[in-house]
């Protein structure tokens, strides 16, 4: 039983860290861009999702214009990213160029008889029934839908970051628990093996003298 809650817990952390990072870095689609428009949104729920709002003098998130590009990828499908900025907040991608970002996008429209396809980068999910987008951080036109997409150098950099982190925080934790821990748990043992033996015995006189 304690095996298996173990095993959940782990599963869990590490899914919630793949969760962490996969929503967090910056991934790259090739695309066409079908058309860009600005919207009203007042998000009440799943905020997290969304960039920073302002807050009005009683100290209310008031609703804001947010823009989106619409796209549709190579092989037909549709995918809409919203167009916000990060500011100083989280993740920090640092992002204040929402406008130009947006002008540049409608500029790479396309038709699909005279296509132009763009390498996007982003962050975040596209979940329909939760309404939540990706944030598009930067917009490049590509040679076509088969363009590569560059070899993911900060991605590799953080990850490998996090391992060497975590590798040493294990090693750490081993050389602890084998100072440490270990001999406790072994004169626990010993100390229990003991006094199992002396109730053995003392139980095993016992009945020989009755």
């Amino acid at each position: 039983m304690l095996g298996i809650l173990r095993w959940t817990f782990w599963i869990t952390v590490w899914l919630t860290v793949a969760a962490f990072f996969h929503y967090t870095l910056p991934q790259t689609d090739i695309v066409r861009i079908t058309d860009t428009y600005e919207s009203r949104e007042n998000p009440t729920s799943f905020t997290v999702f969304w960039g920073p709002a302002d807050v009005g003098p009683d100290g209310t998130e008031l609703a804001r214009d947010v823009f989106f590009i619409q796209t549709r990828r190579a092989k037909g499908d549709v995918m809409v990213y919203r167009n916000e900025d990060t500011g100083w907040s989280w993740p920090p991608y640092f992002k204040f160029d929402t406008s130009n970002l947006q002008a540049e996008a409608s500029d790479l429209r396309s038709t699909e008889a005279s296509p132009r396809f763009v390498a996007v980068k982003h962050y975040g999910w596209r979940n329909e029934f939760m309404s939540i987008f990706p944030n598009a951080i930067s917009v490049r036109l590509v040679d076509g839908p088969d363009a590569p997409k560059g070899i993911p150098l900060l991605n590799i950099i953080i990850l490998g970051l996090f391992a060497a982190l975590v590798y040493g925080i294990w090693v750490r934790w081993r050389r602890f628990r084998r100072a440490r821990i270990d001999p406790k748990l072994e004169a626990i043992e010993d100390d229990f093996s003991d006094a199992t033996d002396a109730v053995t015995g003392w139980f095993g006189s016992w009945r020989k003298k009755k």
